[in-house]
């Protein structure tokens, strides 16, 4: 069967990948704006055609643990939540990164804090991209900035936790988890099997006696010189993720004198921005981070060394902005523009913010 051109919205996109690219186990729990996930999960019933298990958990903090331990048994399991929800997820979400297991979670922001509003934001970008939980460790955070990307993140994501035994987050918001587009879907991949898994994933949870030792999956150990060997184990698993897996889209940056930097759909209204700036005579570009952990800060320190002024553009009351000052050392202005709490900037003041920047 060849590739498919379907028209669906983003959070769909999220739950047909997810059956697609060969994913074993979903648990996840409902709440808006991403609900639709699990409702596709289900209406789809892929436990009939590939065997994916599908299953609603009674609470986040039940779905997060499920997920530790498919990882735990090498299987490609995934949740989606959104902010709320994905805060009750952080402790689970150290002990799996602690444990150095691969999994996919997926969070589709709304306006906080608090329960704050069922309405897009991206306000989560620290809690991601800095370690909501305890400990030392990271989540590789991928942000898909269309309804495309939605679907091809899910594969992408798990082939990032598998490389890296750690789990990914793809950081999305109501915009695109709610936007119809059209999607090229790929052909159904097979599950991996149990001897794929036994074969190329010698630390899972199996229950094989072949190996003649036993697997113990945990993310506890009680002498202080072993558990900072893990932690020396799993920062250089995470140097070597920056220095291979930052990802970044530069979009007319090549004359450009001021740019802006935005993700998700930030980013793509920022693309209108762009044009309506050159129609001006404005040399303006876009950098848009793909991967928000590890940050393109080598691309975002070339490209934007190299501008007057830098306009970060965000739907909160500024977080990355953070990391876009760091990357440029600080030696080019850095300004932010943002709305919060669930509303959407438009183009025209995105692009009027950058004027009155420049002025």
């Amino acid at each position: 069967m060849a590739k498919q051109l379907v028209l669906m919205k983003g959070n769909q996109a999220i739950a047909e990948a997810a059956i697609r690219c060969g994913c074993d186990g979903y648990f996840g729990y409902p709440i808006t704006p991403q609900s639709e996930v699990l409702e596709h999960l289900m209406a789809e019933r892929p436990y009939l055609t590939t065997g994916m298990v599908v299953l609603q958990a009674e609470s986040e903090l039940a779905s997060i643990n499920m997920v530790y331990a498919g990882a735990a048994a090498g299987k490609r399991v995934m949740t989606s939540s959104s902010s709320p929800g994905f805060s009750l997820m952080q402790e689970g979400l150290s002990y799996i990164a602690g444990a150095e297991l691969p999994a996919l979670c997926v969070n589709v922001v709304r306006g906080g804090p608090g329960l704050g509003t069922i309405q897009p934001s991206q306000s989560d970008y620290f809690q991601t991209t800095k370690g909501g939980g305890h400990g030392d460790y990271r989540l590789i955070t991928l942000a898909p900035a269309s309804v495309q990307e939605m679907y091809d993140f899910v594969e992408l994501g798990f082939d990032l936790a598998f490389k890296y035994r750690n789990p990914v987050a793809i950081l999305s918001d109501g915009v695109i988890g709610q936007v119809m587009e059209k999607v090229m879907v790929d052909d159904y991949k097979p599950r991996w099997t149990n001897e794929y898994i036994e074969e190329n994933c010698p630390w899972a949870a199996t229950g094989h006696r072949s190996t003649g030792k036993h697997r113990i999956v945990t993310s506890l150990e009680l002498e202080a010189l072993k558990q900072e060997a893990i932690n020396d184990r799993i920062q250089a698993k995470y140097r070597k993720c920056e220095e291979e897996d930052a990802r970044y889209e530069a979009i007319q940056c090549d004359d450009a004198e001021y740019i802006f930097v935005a993700y998700g759909s930030a980013a793509r209204i920022c693309m209108k921005s762009v044009e309506l700036a050159r129609a001006e005579g404005m040399k303006v570009g876009l950098i848009r981070p793909i991967t928000l952990w590890p940050f393109p800060k080598k691309a975002v320190a070339e490209i934007g060394g190299r501008m007057k002024k830098i306009l970060c553009v965000e739907m909160s009351g500024g977080q990355m902005i953070e990391d876009v000052k760091l990357a440029v050392d600080c030696k080019v202005p850095v300004e932010h523009y943002g709305r919060y709490g669930g509303v959407i900037p438009t183009p025209v003041e995105i692009f009027e913010a950058m004027k009155k920047m420049v002025k």
